[in-house]
């Protein structure tokens, strides 16, 4: 298959434009014989008719109007990259970020509440695996990679791997009265968890083996939009960040239970070296941390005494 003549396809985009060869041959400064030759061309490397001529007017056929939309998308891009690199556009009128199928919905709802509603920029997010979404950065599909992993250069690719939040891993479950006690009620609780490949769940392993404790785990679940439904719904203990069940915490349908020390869910942006800066993508990296409101760990007792 040949490769597609632009030359001759914006020829035909100029004529179909204007609706008249005469027209937009003076406004392409060609004779229009010539101009008229180069449509044939496209034509017949197309294998189709691309217009009808009623009486001096040239009308699109099916083909031509679908070549013309094409052609119109192709065009509009072209101005736009000649734009940009004379930096004469905003480039502030789209994000695309992907974030890793783990990560929680909550704390990418938090991170780009500000940007939701503003007019004239449109927010693209895609999930994925960390893999799959940093070629996808790679290939620049993507402006931002979110991730709970911390990603380094390598060889081939230099990211930029920037920590956006640190947040703490509690228990949480249905409210109840009284003291939790960690050395004396976690033995006893039921527990749900992140799966083995989450850090979270390797912290808290070390957690408990330092403390000599060894946990009643019912359930473990990699998704942590799960993991925040079984919280809500089974009656059992939930390990996670806070941030996965703020609205759950805030409403009093959950119970903030323990903080457990010294272990914690970070949570990072991932974004290749850019010759072209993109403010937007600045400015969403940029804003303060992103910390849950400490909820009043109610009766509980985080010393292990």
């Amino acid at each position: 298959m040949r490769r597609l003549n632009f030359h001759h396809l914006h020829y035909f985009w100029a004529v179909a434009k204007e609706g008249n060869l005469t027209r937009a041959a003076q406004s392409l400064h060609v004779a229009q014989s010539a101009l008229s030759t180069q449509i044939r061309a496209l034509e017949e490397q197309l294998g189709h008719a691309l217009f009808i001529r009623s009486g001096r007017t040239l009308l699109l056929t099916e083909a031509g109007q679908l070549v013309l939309d094409y052609a119109d998308s192709i065009f509009a891009l072209g101005n736009e990259l000649q734009m940009t690199l004379q930096g004469a556009l905003q480039a502030n009128r789209q994000l695309r970020i992907g974030a890793v199928a783990t990560l929680s919905r909550n704390f990418q709802e938090n991170l780009l509440r500000p940007f939701l509603g503003r007019s004239k920029l449109r927010i693209t997010l895609e999930s994925g695996s960390l893999g799959e979404l940093l070629e996808r950065l790679a290939l620049h599909n993507l402006d931002v990679v979110l991730t709970n992993q911390a990603v380094s250069s390598d060889a081939q690719r230099s990211w930029r791997c920037r920590l956006l939040d640190r947040q703490s891993v509690c228990l949480v479950g249905p409210p109840r009265s009284g003291k939790f006690d960690l050395q004396r009620d976690l033995p006893q609780a039921r527990l749900i968890v992140p799966g083995r490949s989450s850090d979270i769940r390797s912290q808290f392993e070390l957690f408990c083996d330092s403390q000599g404790l060894q946990p009643d785990i019912c359930a473990e679940v990699d998704d942590m939009a799960m993991l925040r439904l079984l919280a809500r719904d089974s009656g059992d203990l939930a390990l996670l960040p806070a941030v996965v069940v703020q609205d759950e915490l805030q409403s009093g349908a959950l119970q903030l239970y323990a903080e457990i020390p010294e272990i914690a869910e970070q949570f990072f942006a991932v974004t290749l070296q850019r010759q072209f800066r993109l403010d937007i993508l600045d400015e969403l990296l940029g804003q303060p941390a992103l910390t849950t409101p400490r909820m009043p760990l109610a009766q509980a007792d985080l010393r292990g005494e």
